[in-house]
């Protein structure tokens, strides 16, 4: 209701013709539905030829602070680019993005949000027969680098052209003025993406299947397929069923990052400069800023959740020892990766170790003589604004979707309130905020098309 509001929808008018219009079932007047096409690398493989295989793009809005956004159905049967598949989504795969991009939205992370989710009453077979569903995803726009790639590889340097000044009139006007479109494009993307791929890193968040078709022009995180939030902390957690290599693991992300960065470069590169030497050189320079972007606000943001301020040379700062070697600690006991950093704040109130461990009493000595002299309290109060309580627990999604797939929607209208407001504690919700419980068993996902 919230985001109705912010998007200018009346209330009223979704309860008249909301089930109608965000089913696919009824076209506004005026609208043009349409599937986009796109390339992209998919799981470092390039395919020329993907796009829209489920989706519709119902059309644009303007919300109540000017912005422009897209409106695009997901779910609503076959497109042009379906290929061999039905077009559909099932119900649990529609409410599992609606519960994360809401969690990613109240952790301030950049991400399309989920308007509705409408059931069609028909059902949609995967791996177990389940209610089919739309869901209406709302986006800055669903420009993503396999849509420069799409226009580069059919050589259409005209299309990237009007496609490059679109890009940087919609998402970065303030460069729309730039002697070099695709330099100060490539740069501008770099550079959101840098910064959110940090944020996900800063909240345990594994996207499961970065391909340049995913990664969007406008910094958000889209397609929430295979993703799910760490627990026990490990570089190498892996949610996504399909990858086998591990390839989109939680620690490979900025790594991938960077690489998905060079495949936009690749297509821009004929338009960054006529000689070929000079464009791959600033093609590396935006690569660069992308790696610069991400570790800056890494080590800050890194810093800022154990109290600490995360000092301009790495190569000095202490405080980048310490973070490694309670990331070290974490990963050889593993330690829920949220509640941890909660725990140290209590700890700072309380005046005694957040765990009984010889290892962590060496480091939380440490660590209470690199915060010196300062307001404990304070301090963890600012800790506590940085880490959240909630977070879209695994064992609790299936949970909500198992009873929204028998008809019970309060599980999922629950967990949507907790993550909504992930920083404040909230009555009986202890075990929300709680890891899986052992017998949960080993957490894989899949992306449901």
């Amino acid at each position: 209701e919230a985001l109705a509001d912010e998007l200018r929808l009346d209330p009223a008018w979704i309860e008249a013709h909301g089930a109608a219009v965000l089913s696919g079932s009824e076209i506004p007047e005026g609208a043009r539905p349409l599937a986009q096409a796109y390339a992209g690398h998919q799981f470092g493989n390039f395919n020329p030829q993907l796009g829209d295989g489920r989706a519709l793009l119902l059309g644009e809005l303007i919300d109540r602070r000017g912005r422009r956004v897209d409106l695009q159905l997901k779910g609503s049967g076959q497109t042009p680019f379906s290929r061999r598949g039905d077009g559909l989504a099932a119900l649990d795969s529609a409410l599992r993005e609606y519960i994360v991009s809401e969690a990613m939205h109240g952790l301030g992370i950049p991400t399309t949000r989920s308007l509705a989710v409408v059931t069609t009453g028909q059902p949609v077979f995967r791996d177990r027969p389940a209610p089919g569903a739309v869901l209406t995803r709302v986006a800055a726009s669903h420009l993503r680098v396999g849509t420069l790639e799409f226009s580069a590889s059919r050589d259409d340097t005209d299309e990237l052209r009007r496609l490059i000044a679109y890009t940087l009139r919609r998402h970065f006007p303030e460069r729309v003025t730039a002697d070099n479109p695709a330099q100060a494009l490539l740069e501008a993307v770099a550079e959101a993406q840098g910064s959110l791929i940090a944020r996900w890193m800063l909240v345990g968040f594994v996207h499961g299947v970065m391909n340049t078709d995913n990664v969007t022009l406008s910094g958000e995180t889209i397609d929430y397929g295979p993703c799910a939030f760490m627990e026990a902390y490990d570089p190498r957690t892996v949610f996504s069923r399909i990858d086998q290599m591990g390839r989109y693991a939680y620690g490979n992300q900025p790594s991938i990052g960077a690489w998905n960065m060079a495949r936009m470069a690749e297509a821009l590169l004929p338009l960054l400069a006529d000689d070929r030497k000079r464009a791959e050189t600033m093609a590396h320079e935006a690569i660069d800023r992308f790696a610069s972007v991400f570790n800056r606000e890494y080590r800050q943001g890194m810093s800022a959740k154990i109290g600490l301020t995360a000092g301009d040379d790495p190569d000095e700062d202490p405080s980048d020892e310490l973070i490694a070697s309670l990331l070290e600690w974490m990963h050889g006991t593993k330690s829920d990766f949220t509640s941890t950093y909660r725990r140290l704040s209590a700890s700072l109130v309380e005046g005694a170790p957040a765990f009984d461990d010889p290892g962590f009493a060496a480091w939380d000595a440490r660590w209470r003589e690199q915060l010196g002299d300062v307001d404990l309290e304070q301090v963890a109060r600012d800790m506590d604004r940085r880490n959240p309580i909630y977070i879209p627990r695994n064992h609790k999604i299936e949970a909500a979707l198992d009873a929204a797939l028998q008809g019970d929607l309060s599980l999922t209208r629950r967990l949507v309130a907790l993550v909504s407001r992930p920083f404040d504690a909230q009555a009986d919700a202890e075990d929300y905020a709680a890891p899986a419980p052992p017998d949960f068993g080993p957490y894989q996902t899949h992306c449901n098309t």
